[in-house]
């Protein structure tokens, strides 16, 4: 059995955009580009607010992000993921600001996917806030998912 991944948006926006010029982003990208190659190893799953947030700003970019995310299978928000989604942020294991980011992880922990991945570190892949979020999941029932970046995901083969 493929291990079981929620690709979040920032992973699609770092696919598809045009090279950066900041060198922590084009790192990000080239890192991207080298764990999408691979993805065939996994089974791949987005929501259906990964879609709305891959579908906003530039009609090119969005298109391209879009595209990138086609094929792959979507979750939506189940009334458990939305009762867990409160609850990470009740238990303020992520701000009200990042109310979106909770239901990412809630629908991934719902669904019972084993990795998020995600580029997006202030409330996500976050050595701080990731021990929150897995205690808050695990008070609600739920086994978390690992929270992690395309550079940390690897499997055995590519090692």
């Amino acid at each position: 059995m493929k291990p079981r991944v929620f690709v979040e948006t920032s992973v699609l926006s770092d696919l598809t955009a045009l090279p950066s010029g900041d060198i922590v982003r084009a790192a990000h990208q080239q890192m991207t580009l080298e764990w999408w190659a691979q993805r065939d190893r996994f089974e791949l799953f987005v929501s259906e607010m990964v879609l709305a947030e891959a579908g906003r700003g530039d009609p090119t970019a969005a298109g391209r992000r879009l595209a990138a995310a086609e094929g792959l299978q979507v979750h939506s928000a189940s009334v458990e993921a939305q009762a867990l989604a409160a609850a990470l942020l009740r238990s303020a294991a992520m701000p009200p600001k990042a109310a979106v980011d909770a239901a990412h992880v809630a629908i991934a922990t719902a669904h019972g996917l084993e990795f998020v991945l995600t580029w997006y570190c202030a409330h996500l892949a976050n050595a701080v806030t990731r021990p929150r979020i897995e205690a808050a999941c695990r008070r609600a029932g739920f086994q978390p998912p690992v929270i992690c970046t395309p550079e940390e995901l690897t499997t055995q083969e590519e090692q």
